[in-house]
């Protein structure tokens, strides 16, 4: 069995974004009323690792351009569509 590089290092880095939410929300301190930053930081976070893991473990890396430009606009529509609504709810508040 050969050993991948590429594989442990792409492992490596969603475990560091998984250990930075992690960090994230204990800084927060549990409360229920996380702010702006920590809420957008933690959609961010989980957007890179969607598409870490459309890249790198669904072989979208290797797939036709269309294929990786359709991955990445669906990564932004849902991150815009995820950032708008808490948004838009805060201010309905």
């Amino acid at each position: 069995m050969k050993f991948n590089k590429r594989l442990m290092l792409v492992w490596v880095v969603l475990a560091s974004l998984t250990l930075g939410y992690l960090w994230i929300d204990h800084t927060a301190n549990g409360s229920m009323r996380s702010g702006a930053v920590i809420t957008s930081s933690v959609i961010v976070i989980a957007l890179v690792k969607v598409r870490i893991i459309f890249r790198e473990f669904m072989e979208v890396r290797n797939a036709p351009v269309l294929l990786c430009r359709l991955t990445d606009a669906w990564v932004l529509l849902v991150g815009a569509s995820l950032l708008g609504a808490y948004f838009v709810g805060m201010q309905l508040r």
